[in-house]
């Protein structure tokens, strides 16, 4: 193929992929787009390929545009910079006008990615009448994709047109289309930030945020609080804590009984959407009226009025707040005082809600009010719900209480939990969700910390090694690396004596629990082969003189083992053996290396299976690599 051939190959390949009758093709060809451009050149890119894009644009199939749309978001550099970018926001500018939410997003996204590249002048000349354009357009899809197009230019404009700007954007945030308030709404925050982001770098600029800008905002404000679709009054709550962030960021809480009305507004709205979506902000909200006694106090009853809520979601999400609006209360004596006389008995309350999901989210905050109650109060007032919610009947209740009580055994100790607690995690250690079983083996670490070695070995080291022999291979191998953080915490002549000479079937230690029944039987090929990964695991964290006297030994055993698997892993362990001991510098690590395990690798190297004699050769370079 000739040269001139060769310049037209690309874009004729792309064109011809892009008219395959299968949509998946025509995607994955979208996706070479970047590649394409490449082998192109900017010249050719914007000559050639821009038009035939501008066309596909404009009859393809969603997938296909939506692919479009975020490629094009990086092809400045591709088309020789910025000051060709105006064919490449003509394209996306079909695509941000599409009815599709997901290519009018990513098409949004793009245009305001290739903002940031464009000069300030061009900014004002493309940006600014797109902007004004698409608003008001007389279809909805053009004016959700003007709302998303605001952050790329409000702190980029004189305030003059900032404020031409916010009185368009108030004609969006008022307009008859619930999906075009949505979509205001949704970027009101965006818009919020960004001024917010200016003031607290820029203070002295000449074009600062005005006191009119603000009036504005407040206007918007108090349109969407008033907004009679819910799916666009929830999002107010968005807006206010935006609006309360930016005056907390220029220490003005002069306007803070006005937020605080409007606050108790939507927290006490009809629409549980608009409930929950305050509770879920709850803790956001308080934290700007948390220097005030006063309006944190009047906080208090609306909180626990969404504890009491009649909608399940609504109490799962104010539960989640409990530890962050109570360390708020704990600053003052009054508010304080509150959380023992009236938040403490919704809480008992909550504990034995009838929904599991509230209970169970209850179960992953409670425990930090913890640090906040103190030792006494912890002990009166929470240890007995925590003691209810161990023998909830929903197994992630129990395993929430469990994962995080670490907090609590800080305050008031382990003694006090651990009657109660061993019942409860034997039983989710045994529940029939493996995906339960391993949460609480996951945290076994952990919990052996706070207990001690001797507690640990008393009441749940069995426990952990039965896990070993669980039917899920993902529990299997949870439980081998449990071991292995086990040994690193109670050291290598414990795991010696409480796991190797378990796996080994010895009890010359002493050690009284392995007897006849406890022997494992090396008969069955899966208890093999954990016992092999388990031992291997350890390895690199046990003494040198375990390692030779035992594991080594354990290991040779498996050397002619029938099953291949077994034998390939066999060579994978010599190695670690072999890193292992020239890592700790000791002394006959070589003459052992040398006289032991490489004979046995070279063995291996000569094995029936494949599988064994690439591995094997694979421990052989790792060990010459060593030296």
């Amino acid at each position: 193929m000739d040269s001139g051939h060769d310049d037209l190959y690309p874009l004729a390949l792309l064109m011809d992929e892009l008219k395959h009758d299968d949509v998946s093709n025509r995607v994955e060809a979208m996706q070479k787009l970047d590649t394409i451009a490449i082998a192109l050149g900017p010249q050719r890119t914007l000559n050639e390929l821009l038009p035939f894009l501008n066309d596909v644009a404009q009859d393809d199939e969603e997938e296909v545009f939506a692919v479009l749309a975020n490629k094009l978001g990086d092809f400045v550099p591709l088309i020789g910079g910025r000051e060709n970018c105006e064919p490449l926001i003509q394209i996306l500018l079909i695509l941000a006008s599409m009815e599709e939410p997901i290519v009018r997003d990513k098409a949004i996204d793009s245009l305001n990615n290739i903002s940031l590249e464009l000069a300030h002048d061009q900014l004002i000349e493309i940006f600014l009448p797109m902007i004004q354009s698409l608003s008001q357009g007389n279809w909805f899809s053009k004016k959700i994709a003007s709302c998303g197009l605001f952050k790329s230019i409000i702190i980029k404009v004189d305030s003059s047109t900032r404020r031409d700007l916010l009185n368009v954007f108030y004609k969006l945030i008022c307009d008859e289309s619930p999906m075009v308030r949505r979509s205001a709404a949704n970027n009101l925050p965006n818009l919020i930030n960004k001024l917010t982001w200016f003031t607290e770098n820029y203070p002295n600029n000449e074009d600062k945020v005005t006191n009119k800008d603000w009036e504005i905002i407040s206007q918007l404000f108090q349109h969407l609080i008033n907004d009679e679709q819910d799916s666009v009054k929830f999002l107010s709550i968005d807006v206010l804590i935006s609006i309360l962030d930016f005056f907390q960021q220029v220490n003005d809480q002069s306007h803070n009984s006005e937020f605080l009305i409007s606050s108790l507004k939507l927290i006490n709205d009809e629409s549980w959407r608009v409930r929950y979506t305050a509770a879920d902000r709850f803790g956001k909200i308080a934290k700007n009226f948390a220097t005030d006694e006063s309006d944190l106090s009047k906080l208090i009853d609306p909180f626990i009025s969404l504890m009491n809520d009649n909608e399940g979601e609504v109490r799962k999400a104010i539960a989640k707040q409990l530890p962050e609006f109570c360390e708020l209360l704990s600053n003052f004596p009054s508010t304080n005082q509150a959380i023992l006389n009236k938040i403490i008995p919704i809480v008992n309350k909550l504990s034995q809600d009838p929904h599991e999901n509230v209970r169970s989210s209850l179960a992953s905050s409670i425990t930090n009010l913890s640090p906040i109650l103190g030792k006494q109060s912890t002990i009166d007032n929470l240890l007995p719900i925590f003691l209810v919610m161990l023998k909830d009947e929903f197994p992630e209740v129990r395993l929430n209480i469990i994962s995080n009580l670490s907090v609590v055994n800080e305050i008031i100790g382990i003694n006090l939990l651990s009657i109660n607690l061993l019942p409860a995690i034997t039983e989710l250690a045994q529940d029939s969700k493996w995906r339960v079983r391993l949460a609480i083996i996951e945290y076994i670490p952990k919990l052996a910390n706070q207990l001690g070695e001797s507690f640990f070995n008393d009441e749940l080291l069995t426990l952990c090694m039965s896990w070993l022999w669980d039917p899920v291979f993902a529990i299997r191998d949870a439980a081998v690396n449990t071991l292995k953080e086990l040994t690193i915490i109670f050291g290598s002549v414990w795991a010696d004596n409480e796991i190797v000479n378990r796996l080994l079937n010895n009890n010359n230690s002493g050690n009284e629990n392995i007897d006849e029944d406890n022997k494992i039987d090396y008969s069955n090929f899966i208890i093999r082969i954990t016992c092999l990964f388990a031992i291997t695991k350890l390895i690199p964290v046990m003494n040198n003189d375990i390692i030779v006297s035992k594991l080594l030994p354990f290991i040779n055993n498996f050397i002619d083992d029938s099953v291949p698997n077994i034998r390939f892993n066999i060579a994978k362990s010599y190695l670690v053996i072999a890193e292992t001991l020239v890592k700790s510098k000791d002394n006959g690590a070589q003459k052992l290396i040398n006289n032991e395990i490489l004979p046995n690798l070279q063995k291996l190297q000569s094995d029936d299976d494949v599988d064994v004699r690439f591995f094997a050769s694979k421990s052989i370079q790792g060990i010459k690599d060593l030296n």
